[in-house]
């Protein structure tokens, strides 16, 4: 009896099932444009490198990329989770709803039948009632006439006769009628009890299984949805440990060095401006040597003017000269143009190690092509062979002029430095600013360049730096190993010795150490073990 009540629950639980749907399609929707708008901020931010020159170096730039980069990752995992839940979730909801509809439909149909039958039935029933009821009437009515004709002594024997055949056939028609009635009452009754306890019964029991699908559906979807997060909450996790590791990598001292190595000039800070005496005229007295005096000491001051002007005309606190890139870097600052010729040189060694193997390759190719004629021609090797031997030259050439022009640059720097610190290595000049005994190898007795050689220009800077206090010690170093020091310039120093390390290793495998008897040298790095003080401000360094 509740059948509409069922039908309007059935449909709310329909309603709800794609009001839920719609819920998850809209969080989808989110989710992409948290992707999206993801992406789109890291490809905003992430650099456009088109040479080496503009990769980020500094270790801030590198973990910000790195975060960038893991911050990329993390939207893809957004994108999982939309595609997981509208795979698993929103998809199988639209699916499972349309089955829904489309069951509950058919119950439904099924329930609307069973009542129009019971309806119908029940009509029939209620026809032969009035029918037999209406035969009823009329028989008590040809009764009525007969019993009066009957008792009706004027009335003639037809009469009677033909109101007794009248009564008759109402009487048959009236338990014809009464009879169909009984029929068609015990079908109703037998159809009525049939739609109420096993019809209507089963078509509720399946509308009751269908609601309770639709309520097991919402909660794997509800399971599901969560899942989806879940799954992807590790490779999160991930992502955010990598910009965790990323933000400690950043190291404030590189940067600072990598800083000081770029802007380093090489140049030496001016020197400081002589005092001009323009009062010299005025207390001057008749005395001929005084006058003698004053001009010697006027002819050493113009020197020291001239050294001073000379001075002025470096980089340090000027503008560079502009100009065009020259080939041997000669528009560069000496620090900066031997960084230059360095890389030069190392990628030309890369080139000429490339065309050697090449040529190595082809050599081989020509033997086999030699010992097996069937495999090919040796003579067609030849223009390649050739093309590369002119390859190993140019890059030889090439090798050997930048190397030239190397020698120079560490020739002019390496003069002064030594010449700022006369003092300690008794006014020898190594050849090469940062190196010297030049490079070295594994072998601690083998060296390959001479022993230093003396300029005969140092002698003007003598008075300037020949007083100079000495550096101060910004940490300390054990020796690994045995260093004999013949070259001037160098420390000797033995195996477990401590020294104090006054200049840090500028890139060249060379470390200046003391001793505490104030003794001072180049160490190989190599052969050190060092530690360096947190706080000290190292050695003085210009850029």
């Amino acid at each position: 009896d509740q059948f509409d009540s069922l039908d309007k629950h059935t449909q709310w639980g329909i309603d709800f099932l794609e009001r839920y749907a719609k819920f998850v399609k809209e969080r989808i929707e989110i989710e992409q444009n948290y992707a999206k708008q993801l992406r789109n901020l890291v490809k905003k931010y992430c650099p456009k490198r088109s040479s080496k020159d503009e990769e980020p170096r500094f270790t801030s730039c590198i973990a910000f990329f790195n975060i960038l980069n893991e911050l990329n990752d993390y939207a893809g995992q957004r994108e999982v989770v939309a595609e997981e839940m509208a795979h698993r979730v929103y998809g199988e909801l639209m699916r499972y709803a349309h089955d829904l509809k489309t069951e509950r439909k058919m119950h439904l149909q099924e329930g609307r039948k069973a009542q129009q039958y019971l309806d119908m039935c029940w009509k029939q029933m209620d026809n032969s009632k009035k029918k037999f009821e209406r035969e009823c009437r009329e028989a008590e009515k040809a009764q009525q006439s007969y019993e009066r004709l009957d008792n009706d002594t004027n009335a003639t024997k037809a009469d009677v006769e033909k109101a007794k055949q009248q009564l008759n056939l109402r009487t048959h028609m009236a338990d014809e009628n009464k009879n169909e009635y009984a029929a068609q009452l015990q079908n109703f009754n037998g159809e009525q009890h049939k739609h109420f306890y096993v019809v209507i019964p089963q078509i509720y029991k399946q509308l009751q299984e269908m609601d309770e699908r639709r309520t097991i559906k919402l909660s794997e979807c509800y399971r599901g949805f969560a899942d989806s997060e879940r799954k992807v909450i590790p490779i999160i996790s991930k992502c955010l440990e990598g910009m965790i590791l990323a933000a400690k990598s950043v190291d404030e001292r590189r940067d600072s060095q990598m800083v000081v190595d770029s802007f380093k000039s090489g140049f030496e800070p001016p020197g400081d401006f002589p005092f001009e005496d323009y009062s010299q005229h005025i207390y001057r007295t008749i005395s001929d040597g005084t006058i003698s005096a004053s001009k010697q000491e006027s002819g050493k001051v113009d020197a020291k003017t001239t050294v001073g002007k000379a001075k002025g005309k470096l980089w340090l606190f000027g503008k560079k000269p502009k100009g065009p890139a020259l080939e041997d870097f000669s528009h560069l600052p000496p620090e900066q143009r031997r960084k230059k010729l360095q890389q030069r040189i190392d990628e030309l060694n890369r080139e000429l190690q490339k065309e050697s193997d090449q040529k190595e390759a082809l050599n081989k190719m020509k033997d086999v092509y030699e010992k097996n004629p069937q495999m090919g021609d040796p003579g067609s090797l030849q223009p390649k062979l050739a093309e590369t031997m002119n390859n190993i030259d140019r890059l030889r050439m090439e090798i050997h002029k930048n190397e030239a022009w190397l020698s120079e640059v560490e020739g002019k720097t390496g003069g002064r430095g030594d010449r700022r610190h006369s003092s300690d290595i008794n006014h020898l000049v190594t050849q090469g600013r940062e190196s010297p005994e030049g490079s070295y190898t594994d072998d601690a007795n083998q060296e390959v360049r001479g022993p230093p050689q003396q300029h005969s220009h140092h002698n003007e800077f003598d008075d300037e730096f020949e007083d100079d206090d000495p550096l101060p010690a910004i940490g300390h170093c054990k020796a690994i190993y045995p260093f004999d020091g013949h070259n001037e310039g160098t420390l000797a120093m033995k195996e477990g010795e401590v020294l104090y390390i006054i200049e840090e290793d500028k890139g060249d495998g060379w470390t200046r150490a003391r001793r505490q008897n104030g003794e001072e040298g180049y160490v190989p790095t190599s052969y050190i073990d060092v530690t360096l003080e947190k706080n000290s401000k190292g050695a003085v360094t210009y850029i």
